[in-house]
Order: C-alpha cells, then sequence, then structure tokens
C-alpha cells in the first residue's frame, strides 16, 4: 500500500511493505496538528465571516442579541489579530460588507460597524448581514515628514 496517513498525533508514511511512523511537529512543539506550518511560524489563514444576524428571536431580549452579535464580531477580529503574521505584512487589515440583507450589502469601513448597527437598529431593522474578511496589509509612510522636521528645529 503506497500513500501516506496523517493521525491526530503522527504521519504514517508507507512504502512498497513498511510503514514508518513519524510524530508530526504539533506533538512536538504543541501546536495543533492542522495548522499548517511555514518555517516556525503556522501560515496566516485568511479566513471570511459572512452571516445574517437575526435580532427579533423569540424568548430573548432584542438588546441582549444585539450585544450578543457585536460580542461575536469583536471576538472574531480579535481572534484573527491573534494569528501570526506572515512574512512580508505589518498588520492585519479587513473588508467588509454591511447591509440589511446579503444582496444591498455595501463596501464599508471596520472602524463604522458597530456605528451602521446602532443606526440599523433605531430605524427598527430586525436583521443585518454582515461580510468580515481578513487580509494582511503593508503600511505606507505617512505623507508630510517635513512637519516633523520643522518641529524638531
Amino acid at each position: 500500500m503506497l500513500g501516506d496517513w496523517r493521525g491526530r498525533d503522527a504521519l504514517i508514511l508507507c512504502d512498497e511493505s513498511i510503514c514508518t511512523y513519524v510524530p508530526t511537529r504539533s506533538r512536538i512543539i504543541g501546536r495543533s496538528p492542522f495548522t499548517p506550518i511555514v518555517g516556525d511560524k503556522p501560515a496566516h489563514r485568511k479566513t471570511i465571516v459572512k452571516k445574517t444576524f437575526n435580532l427579533n428571536i423569540e424568548g430573548k431580549n432584542r438588546d441582549r442579541v444585539l450585544e450578543a452579535a457585536k460580542h461575536e464580531i469583536r471576538q472574531y477580529v480579535r481572534r484573527e489579530r491573534r494569528k501570526p503574521l506572515p512574512e512580508g505584512v505589518d498588520f492585519l487589515d479587513f473588508d467588509c460588507r454591511f447591509g440589511a440583507n446579503k444582496d444591498s450589502a455595501a463596501q464599508v469601513h471596520f472602524a463604522s460597524i458597530t456605528d451602521l448597527i446602532d443606526a440599523l437598529v433605531k430605524e427598527g431593522g430586525d436583521s443585518f448581514y454582515l461580510e468580515v474578511v481578513s487580509k494582511g496589509a503593508v503600511r505606507t509612510p505617512r505623507k508630510g515628514g517635513d512637519e516633523d522636521e520643522q518641529l524638531e528645529s
């Protein structure tokens, strides 16, 4: 039997008649066996949140459901920012789309999401659609370095 098989904590390589047990790197360094490793750091995987949040759930307070939705969004962002960055990337940026439903969703800035949710709730909306995609970005130098030089003089 030719091929390889990856178990929870081992990689078993099979040749014509011999199978070799190789402990995975995750067992040695204590990482999840399903995290791809690039060099010494796990690779950053692009993850996407696409979800319609319903605010009117029978038997639940609307305000608590709204706060739970905001908490879920913040939790996703924290989880993404904890992941190690790939080489050549300075920070994580988020592409966001927001709307009352998937068809009416428009591109928005990440910092304005909670304000948009609050505005939708004040209008009496029953649900909202949110899509958040994490991506790596590189910082660009600020223009206006001349002002700093003038201040030092």
